[in-house]
């Protein structure tokens, strides 16, 4: 059995794999040359003091021990069964749910309405340079979803809802650094994410599973309470025996499909807000307590959040060293997300700064039904997109948005398509507008230097969680409608993040075998 130790290491000592065996010798009281193996199976950072420490938790193996050997692959049922699962959607939730069957012996067959990832690069790329919005290929759609070029944190407080472990392995074992499997807040990067994705899907298809791609489903042909054929925009149809609904926050034209044959689905509470981006030097001062971060800390972050006129107040998905990136689907619509690369050595730090919108936010839209938030969201959106007429974004420094002040000049962004200046407590709902400016407030009396007219706010960050839930029963995860239905992930109401959504994937497949 290893000895199982707890280590506090300065920083410079936690860079060295070297420093790192010597110290748990010393609390095993060993030596060195006994130790033939040692495991970091967390590690995390405090930075509360003014001495800042690097915590370890390790598994030391000696000597003459048998070592621990790796995990395998995704085991390889011979042959498959002749059951099978129509997936819908190939971002985190579709994937895994994809692994999953396999892993049971169920063939899965992905219909993907976007690219394979090396073909998403042109289309991204164009949304930079020509500010044009392919509405099937972009930031959000395409093979492995939002979260292929949405930076690849990995971090999820779903604990109780799934083997994260299991998630984390998958991912090393397709190419991810180890790290992932002990770091606190494991974090992959948008750069590495393309090349990962493309060993899954290949590893999907050489255990006999399919993936199509440019099949955007426009249509259920439905029989008896079941989905028999799914029906394509290119007229290509698939009969099916059970079908896992997996298309993303963004897939609102899945929505409406659903809406419209009276298949239930319900409005739900999500947030809406903007992107705050600082100066990373900034947020390193701040939270560091020191001038230079120097080369043994890593970029810092933060987390905040609050409670102003009544309404939850919250950073979400912050980005150190990252860019702001457009994650619009149409062209006549402005949505920004946030995204790091694995190295987080950019100049600046943004995150998602959002409220919460409740139900009676979007009464105006009663008559929409359950697309009534979901209406309330495209507003917001479009009105952002009037703002400038382009996807170049509507930005105010933050002093100035407290203050109710047009900015004069907006310093330099990350934000490649360009930003122009525009009084955003004219564009948000003045409910979002009033607690996001008292937020900020109570967040720069927590962070002192964190509220800077340096900063800017860039519109809209609108997509931090899905404006509609596809019901399904607690138990079964099917439909209460449709028998052979399994709403998944983000899209259906039931993830937020890469890993929650692919341990949803996970659960839905393995339902298939009740």
């Amino acid at each position: 059995m290893p000895v199982q130790l707890e280590l506090k290491l300065s920083p410079e000592q936690a860079a060295s794999a070297v420093e790192i065996k010597k110290a748990a010798a010393n609390a095993a009281q060993i030596s060195v040359e006994q130790i033939a193996q040692l495991k970091i199976v967390r590690k995390s950072l405090d930075a509360r003091k003014a001495q800042i420490v690097f915590l370890l938790k390790v598994e030391v193996y000696l000597q003459g021990e048998t070592l621990p050997s790796p995990s395998s692959l995704v085991p390889r049922p011979s042959p498959l069964s002749s059951k099978t699962c129509h997936i819908i959607g190939f971002g985190p939730a579709g994937i895994f749910a994809a692994l999953q069957c396999l892993e049971q012996g169920i063939k899965p067959i992905i219909l993907e309405r976007g690219k394979e990832v090396k073909e998403r690069i042109t289309d991204i790329s164009a949304i930079h340079k020509k500010l044009f919005i392919n509405p099937e290929s972009n930031y959000c759609f395409g093979e492995g979803g939002a979260g292929t070029y949405s930076d690849g944190k990995l971090y999820t407080r779903s604990s109780k809802r799934g083997d994260i472990k299991k998630v984390l392995d998958l991912f090393i074992q397709q190419g991810a650094d180890e790290r992932i499997g002990y770091e606190a807040h494991p974090h992959i990067g948008t750069n590495k994410l393309p090349r990962i994705i493309e060993n899954i899907r290949h590893t999907i298809l050489e255990n006999g599973g399919e993936v199509h791609f440019n099949k955007k489903v426009a249509d259920f042909k439905i029989v008896d309470g079941e989905i028999k054929i799914i029906c394509c925009a290119d007229g290509s149809e698939y009969a099916c025996e059970n079908v896992i609904l997996a298309t993303g926050h963004s897939a609102r034209d899945i929505f409406e499909l659903l809406h419209a044959k009276n298949i239930l689905i319900e409005a739900k509470p999500f947030a809406l807000g903007v992107r705050v981006e600082h100066h990373q030097s900034l947020i390193d001062n701040i939270q560091y307590k020191r001038n230079e971060r120097g080369e043994y800390l890593p970029p810092a972050t933060y987390s905040l959040v609050t409670q102003a006129c009544g309404r939850g107040v919250f950073s979400f998905c912050m980005c150190p060293g990252g860019v702001i990136a457009p994650a619009s689907t149409n062209a006549n619509e402005t949505v920004v997300n946030g995204w790091s690369s694995s190295a987080r050595n950019g100049p600046f730090s943004n995150s998602g700064m959002v409220v919460e919108v409740k139900p009676e936010n979007w009464a105006q839209f009663e008559n929409k039904g359950a697309l009534a938030a979901l209406e309330f969201q495209k507003q917001v959106e479009q009105k952002a997109f009037a703002a400038t007429e382009s996807i170049q974004a509507p930005a105010q420094r933050m002093e100035d948005f407290i203050q109710k002040k047009i900015s004069k000049q907006i310093p330099r962004s990350s934000y490649l398509p360009g930003l122009i200046s525009h009084d955003l407590n004219l564009l948000l709902p003045d409910f979002i507008a009033e607690t996001l400016r008292q937020g900020l407030i109570d967040f720069g009396k927590k962070m002192r230097g964190y509220r800077t007219n340096e900063a800017i706010l860039v519109g809209v960050e609108s997509r931090s969680s899905s404006p509609v839930r596809i019901p399904r029963e607690k138990e079964t995860l099917r439909h209460p409608q449709i028998k052979n239905l399994f709403p998944c992930g983000e899209g259906a109401g039931y993830a937020g993040g890469i890993v929650s959504a692919a341990m949803d994937g996970m659960a839905c497949a393995m339902k298939l075998s009740d």
